[in-house]
């Protein structure tokens, strides 16, 4: 197994034990993350992110395949089976992931899964009704951009 690929594997492992610490060290200092709801994160906020999703997280499960990584790049699929915090609703939401590498640490990583079917679960009728709008989901990028800014600020 290539070297990045266990860089991967061992993000997914500390993920899947909600072990943030672990899944930071996988990161080299200059990460830049993004997905459906954290869109263009840098640095400390990606680490912060995994730190306040694993502190957060309620019957949470996790499992992953199909990692690949080369030198330069790598994905992987991951699910997630949880309940939303927010609205005490189950989640199962299905991911590809997209990484980039340098110095041996994960400098890019993007995750990418439907917005409409993570809203309609985690949200319910506003998410099935409004998850496809995207004054919707820009709206729902904002609450977590702020929840994330008042998590930095209490730790």
């Amino acid at each position: 197994m290539h070297e990045n690929a266990q860089l991967i594997d061992k993000f997914y492992t500390g993920f899947k034990h909600l072990d943030w610490q672990v899944m930071s060290d996988c990161y080299h200092q200059d990460i830049e993350f993004s997905d459906a709801v954290f869109t263009d994160l840098k640095a400390e906020q990606v680490t912060a992110m995994w730190h306040m999703l694993c502190e957060k997280a309620e019957d949470f499960e996790l499992t992953f395949s199909q990692v690949q990584a080369d030198d330069t790049h790598g994905s992987a699929r991951w699910e997630a089976t949880y309940t939303f915090s927010r609205t005490g609703r189950r989640v199962h939401n299905v991911i590809f992931a997209e990484f980039q590498f340098a110095d041996g640490k994960i400098i890019r990583h993007s995750d990418h899964f439907s917005f409409w079917r993570w809203s309609s679960m985690a949200l319910g009728a506003p998410g099935i009704l409004l998850g496809w709008s995207g004054v919707f989901r820009r709206k729902v990028q904002q609450q977590a951009f702020s929840g994330l800014k008042l998590f930095m600020r209490r730790n």
